[in-house]
């Protein structure tokens, strides 16, 4: 057995998220069905991140264990080809070490949630960003934003459905940058609670609307307390960029 690591990228609406579910298609699914259609194996795809349903990614990483004698550009070409049609596409693939894990290896993720802020709906950027009409401070965002940086409880940005075993995390960034009506909020940290990204997301919308300070961010934060933070934003604004590793 040969172990591979994939870079992939994927359009997350339609699927019901990374991991493989009863109720839809999944993008683990998907890639373990065009593993098996040209190696004839059953293999389990393990991923970086459990993107949610609707999330997008531009480097979602996972590994794969395949007894078949394959070069990793043909392995990578194979797989583009049994997944078609689906937006999703394998961009590298290459040999591993045994002991490398896609999950577990990583040292870093990184996110952007994208948020287009105009009167005008959406059209080319539809499923792709979260339409926002009411102005937004985009620099009010960025300062307040810097109260969530470092090491804390984020219970109040945590899924009520998280499975992490604390509630503690460090986040080593978070960025708020606007270009003409498109903001990007960009997110690092080693790992992330259950829609902590989507929930910091929505509590920072109420402080470019004005509706918060950076006080009240700073107290939601304190609180531990999911209620006390603002709404979780849509998952189409989304997107896993990277994945680093030593």
């Amino acid at each position: 057995m040969r172990r591979f690591k994939l870079t992939l990228e994927y359009d997350g609406a339609g699927f019901v998220g990374w991991q493989r579910q009863d109720n839809g298609p999944s993008i683990q699914a998907a890639l373990e069905e065009a593993v098996q259609g040209f190696s004839g194996e059953r293999v389990t795809l393990h991923g970086a991140g459990r993107t949610d349903a609707g999330v997008h990614a531009l480097g979602q990483v996972a590994h794969l264990d395949i007894a078949k004698e394959i070069g990793a550009d043909k392995l990578r070409d194979a797989l583009n080809a049994h997944l078609r049609p689906a937006p999703i596409a394998v961009l590298t693939a290459e040999e591993v070490e045994d002991d490398f894990h896609a999950r577990f290896s990583a040292t870093r993720r990184r996110y952007r949630y994208r948020i287009v802020n105009r009167r005008a709906p959406l059209a080319l950027e539809r499923g792709k960003a979260w339409f926002v009409p009411s102005a937004l401070d985009a620099a009010a965002m960025q300062a307040a934003a810097q109260v969530l940086v470092g090491r804390h409880d984020f219970t109040s940005f945590r899924a009520a459905e998280c499975q992490a075993k604390s509630p503690v995390k460090t986040l080593d960034r978070l960025d708020v940058r606007r270009r003409d009506a498109l903001i990007e909020v960009e997110a690092d940290a080693r790992s992330f609670l259950h829609h902590q990204v989507r929930n910091m997301v929505g509590s920072l919308r109420l402080v470019g609307e004005g509706k918060w300070r950076a006080a009240d961010l700073r107290a939601a934060l304190a609180a531990k307390d999911r209620a006390a933070a603002g709404p979780t934003a849509p998952a189409e604004g989304l997107y896993l960029v990277a994945v680093d590793y030593d």
